[in-house]
């Protein structure tokens, strides 16, 4: 970890921030190590349950720092795969979806380029309906490459997908909600999305862990793997302590008590 980016945990939930406000969250080298850092942390840590992600000041995330990338100090490998089989830009934006909890982005102000793909790695994204949004790498003579392509799949029709990449023009938050590249609009997108994430918590947490690898598989696999993931993980949660604690808790109305 270092200054850009910030984990508290509470109640199960890991409120992350880029805290890189006076330049609007911007992504530097200092930023995608401190990114990586979380996702590596969050990993370790059991208690958490949920993940929500969002930017302080103006910003969600205004995309690369021009300036700091112009200066020759990114130093970053673009064909050294340190991640699995994503380099290290690729794996700020994946790395979220490879976490075995939840995590929602929280999202307002502004999100171009690195920072839509930043927010594309969340499994949900809540945005201020004004939110100042592209896909903007063609305005520079590039392509997406932090991983936008993978995580985009399924998510929006291809043709207007084609449509913003082509022409890198922006859009808003109620815009991106109406085509699925955002799941809900509000007026404060934080606010909503730890609602969304102590409600998460309140789950059988290897149930949730669960459905987030059955979401993987039901994106990569075929149709027979998915089926046998499916049942390889209910034979493993039916009977659990867990399990039963979610049955319990249910029917004497009162708040489960989970272990981690």
């Amino acid at each position: 970890m270092n200054d850009r980016v910030s984990i508290a945990v509470q109640e199960g939930v890991a409120d992350v921030r880029l805290t890189r406000a006076d330049k609007m969250n911007a992504l530097d080298p200092a930023m995608f190590t401190g990114l990586a850092d979380a996702i590596a942390q969050l990993r370790g840590m059991r208690e958490v349950r949920a993940v929500v992600l969002s930017g302080e000041g103006r910003a969600f995330c205004a995309g690369l720092d021009m300036a700091s990338m112009a200066s020759g100090g990114s130093g970053l490998k673009l064909s050294e795969r340190s991640h699995g089989a994503a380099n290290l830009v690729q794996h700020v934006c994946t790395g979220w979806r490879e976490l075995d909890v939840p995590v929602i982005a929280a999202i307002h102000g502004v999100a171009m380029g690195g920072g839509f793909q930043l927010l594309s790695g969340a499994d949900m994204r809540i945005a201020h309906p004004g939110t100042r949004m592209a896909i903007r790498e063609t305005y520079w003579g590039l392509v997406p490459d932090m991983g936008g392509f993978a995580l985009w799949r399924g998510s929006v029709r291809e043709d207007i997908l084609r449509e913003l990449v082509y022409t890198s023009r922006e859009f808003s938050g109620e815009g991106a909600q109406r085509w699925g590249l955002v799941t809900h609009v509000a007026d404060d997108p934080l606010a909503t999305a730890m609602t969304i994430a102590r409600e998460i918590a309140m789950r059988n947490p290897h149930a949730v862990r669960g459905c987030k690898r059955l979401f993987a598989e039901m994106t990569d696999g075929d149709t027979a793997s998915i089926l046998l993931a499916e049942s390889r993980e209910q034979i493993a949660l039916m009977g659990s302590p867990n399990q039963v604690e979610s049955v319990r808790a249910n029917m004497e109305k009162r708040a489960p008590l989970f272990v981690d």
